[in-house]
């Protein structure tokens, strides 16, 4: 089998014609229709159901268009990055974002590496879920991710690097939504919620939220994206558990209240653990980095200024509270209450 076989089978899968396949391919129907005979020779099986009005794929026809699309897109996304380094690139790395980090994190890891990784060209996809980047990292088509624990494959290795509450983002007209102070996670029961999708890492520790509450969440609609989920709120679809939405494309239709009892879900850089490149462990040390630039801007934001002589102090409660420190060693560890 080649990837010309593929190509070739491609075109007559999406157009489901051989004549406009043909066309498409820019090549004549009959040497079209003697290469899919031969990919079907080789494979020892039927891949597509000819009739004399239309081409219909069989199962296995079905099973190898996903698999034959990977497989070009590999062999494309490899030619690219040969090409990219062959032109003086140090090299390139695929990432993965978390959807609250694409928003955050990923700005300022970009700005970075323009600096400290000049020569290493970034291949980035945002608004990915813990088990995308998961099969992603394992299957060799990300380098590294900004991804959510816990994970389930004992292959990878996780450097945490941060905790981010859960809160809740409801719609402004909800009753809740005038309240002040956090929301009890038992007030949820009975609530339509937006979520994202089940086995996702903050689905997870919703579903476990919610479970030591005393409820069954009634999930409503589920979406991959955050952007999406904080649309949904301010359409007034439901209320949505979320991690905490610091710098989060927010509506003003949209009100966060914390979640109490407080619960936090983590953030770490991923990598597969056999992975020994340079350019993957220069990676996990520039994304704390990152995370520690962004966290002094935030104190700093915070901090009330330094009142000028003879003015009133400022009142205590403008004083902000405390960042969470930033665990010093790689760990997959279960979301945390905390008191």
């Amino acid at each position: 089998m080649e990837l010309r076989h593929l190509r070739y089978f491609l075109a007559v899968a999406e157009e489901r014609h051989f004549g406009r396949a043909a066309e498409k391919l820019h090549m004549a129907q009959p040497p079209l229709s003697q290469q899919i005979r031969q990919l079907e020779a080789v494979l020892g099986t039927q891949l597509f159901e000819r009739t004399t009005r239309r081409v219909d794929l069989t199962e296995a026809g079905r099973l190898l268009v996903d698999r034959a699309r990977q497989i070009l897109s590999d062999v494309d996304s490899a030619g690219t990055d040969v090409a990219e380094v062959g032109r003086g690139a140090a090299g390139v790395l695929r990432l993965g974002f978390a959807g609250t980090a694409t928003y955050r994190l990923m700005p300022e890891i970009v700005r970075l590496a323009r600096h400290r990784m000049p020569n290493v060209r970034l291949q980035v996809i945002g608004e990915m879920l813990t088990p995308q980047m998961e099969e992603g990292l394992l299957g060799n088509r990300l380098d590294a991710a900004i991804i959510r624990p816990p994970i389930a494959s004992p292959a990878l290795r996780l450097d945490e690097f941060e905790q981010t509450p859960l809160v809740v983002a409801l719609p402004q007209d909800h009753p809740f939504a005038h309240e002040t102070g956090p929301l009890a996670a038992s007030m949820l029961s009975g609530e339509d919620l937006v979520s994202y999708p089940r086995g996702s890492a903050v689905a997870s520790v919703a579903a476990e939220v919610s479970r030591r509450a005393g409820f069954r969440p009634r999930i409503i609609q589920e979406a991959t994206e955050t952007s999406t989920l904080i649309a949904l709120v301010a359409a007034g679809l439901g209320l949505c558990i979320l991690p905490a939405p610091a710098a989060l494309p927010l509506s003003t239709s949209i009100t966060i209240r914390p979640l109490t009892p407080a619960v936090s879900i983590g953030l770490a850089t991923g990598w597969r653990a056999d992975d020994s490149s340079p350019l993957v462990a220069a990676f996990a040390g520039l994304v704390r980095e990152a995370a520690d630039s962004l966290r002094t801007a935030a104190e700093s934001t915070a901090a009330p200024a330094e009142a000028p002589p003879g003015s009133p102090a400022a009142p205590a409660s403008a004083a902000p509270s405390a960042s969470p420190a930033s665990p010093s060693r790689p760990t997959a560890s279960e979301p945390t209450e905390t008191p």
